[in-house]
């Protein structure tokens, strides 16, 4: 019997919606499958136009990678706590290898050989809403355990305080892992290590990362020359930035490593932009140079992408950049030491909980301007109206840096907890960010 208009028009009006004419309800939108779309069809583009297939390029990013499972080496190693979320919560150890071999790695003329320079542990949330970055000054003296390097060869315990990056020099990246591990009671998931020339290249992927250098920087010693600018620097020029310690800021490697935070997070938030995706160009040229001779034990380019995608469904306002908490110490030449909150940040990345206020305020976000400010859409750093306490020392004495209301050791006064992101005046001035 046909159907009359009135009636299709009342059983319309029946339907809920939100539900298609099958009954079934409409999928939730889901950035990350949108993001591999546009990769995906970025590709298949590229290889129609220019003849080059898909499955060569990956498999050539594939081929890239350096793969070594170092997990056969390591002992004693921490269980990972269980947590609520869709996912797993994820702990990458990212180092830094300030080796000079290699074309293009002696830029400062100095004589490294092979320590970690950087050392980052990155966290990604379970329920993949948040992210941050730890950073562990190369000078921190630690009482370094027995570890195993590659080929399964035993290197002692220090019998004393020995610097961070001894470790590595010591033993490679097995070694820096189970220091870690023994020291924090984290799990690490995966590693990643990459040296100066691996870095610069993937800056020059990206055409450039913007920063705000205040003055001339002129380090005759290290042959280390940066003009006063806001703009975008590469190459040679982008490696010294991130490498000058002389002649820049308050000298120390503590506030190097801030401004490395201000440069990585600056690099993520370009990589994450969407002129990025929409350029297959610039997407292979970043891919070849993020998987060129990358040591890891990331099995596939794949697992690395999935990770992306992650980071920017989290957004560059929600990735997080701090600083073990530290204090000068005569334990090792020129070192610093932990203090007691250092254990907090330990709590938090073993419980997968979000940066508390009193670590916030001292954060830096890949959202945040090239000067370490905040940007306009992003969130406050700290409980407006609160109080919080500090987490980090700026010179012997032990006053915090962190204390509202109160000052730094050089006499410049401390981090505003009500602060919408980024670093204070004196922060960015000690960092040799423009202020």
């Amino acid at each position: 019997m046909p159907t009359s208009r009135a009636s299709r028009a009342s059983r319309d009006v029946r339907r809920p919606r939100g539900r298609r004419s099958g009954g079934g309800r409409r999928k939730a939108p889901q950035p990350g499958k949108t993001v591999f779309k546009v990769i995906a069809a970025s590709l298949l583009s590229l290889a129609m136009a220019t003849g080059v297939g898909v499955v060569l390029v990956y498999n050539n990013w594939n081929g890239n990678l350096k793969r070594e499972d170092v997990s056969k080496l390591l002992s004693n190693r921490p269980t990972k706590e269980k947590v609520a979320g869709p996912s797993e919560p994820l702990n990458i150890l990212v180092m830094g290898s300030d080796t000079r071999a290699g074309e293009g790695n002696g830029i400062d003329g100095e004589a490294g050989g092979g320590l970690s320079d950087t050392t980052i542990l990155f966290h990604v949330s379970a329920n993949r809403e948040f992210a941050y970055g730890i950073s562990i000054p190369r000078d921190t003296a630690v009482m370094r355990p027995e570890c195993r390097r590659k080929g399964g060869a035993v290197v002692p315990a220090a019998s004393g305080y020995e610097k961070w990056n001894a470790a590595y020099a010591l033993g490679g990246p097995s070694c820096t892992i189970q220091q870690f591990e023994q020291l924090s009671k984290i799990r690490v998931d995966k590693y990643v290590v990459l040296d100066f020339n691996h870095f610069k290249d993937m800056v020059n992927a990206l055409g450039g990362v913007e920063v705000c250098i205040p003055e001339d920087i002129d380090d005759n010693e290290h042959n280390i020359h940066l003009k006063a600018g806001t703009r975008e620097i590469k190459g040679a020029e982008a490696l010294t930035y991130v490498r000058v310690r002389y002649r820049v800021g308050d000298g120390t490697d503590t506030q190097r490593t801030r401004r490395q935070q201000a440069f990585i997070g600056s690099m993520i938030n370009k990589a994450l932009s969407a002129d990025m995706l929409a350029r297959p160009d610039h997407l292979i040229g970043f891919l070849n140079a993020a998987t060129a001779s990358l040591q890891t034990d990331f099995k596939t380019v794949a697992q690395m992408a999935d990770l992306a995608v992650t980071a920017r469904g989290i957004g560059a306002d929600n990735i997080k950049f701090v600083t073990t908490p530290w204090a000068y110490s005569d334990k090792v030449s020129g070192g610093i030491e932990w203090t007691p909150e250092v254990l907090k940040l330990w709590q938090l990345v073993r419980k997968d909980k979000p940066l508390t206020p009193e670590f916030l305020k001292d954060a830096l976000s890949a959202g945040d301007k090239p000067d370490g400010t905040a940007s306009a859409t992003g969130t406050a750093s700290g409980t407006p109206g609160g109080t919080g306490t500090g987490t980090a020392t700026d010179g012997p004495s032990g006053t915090p840096s962190g204390t509202p209301g109160g000052t730094a050791s050089n006499g410049q006064p401390g981090q505003n907890p009500t602060q919408d992101g980024g670093l204070s005046t004196s922060g960015r001035e000690q960092a040799g960010l423009c202020t």
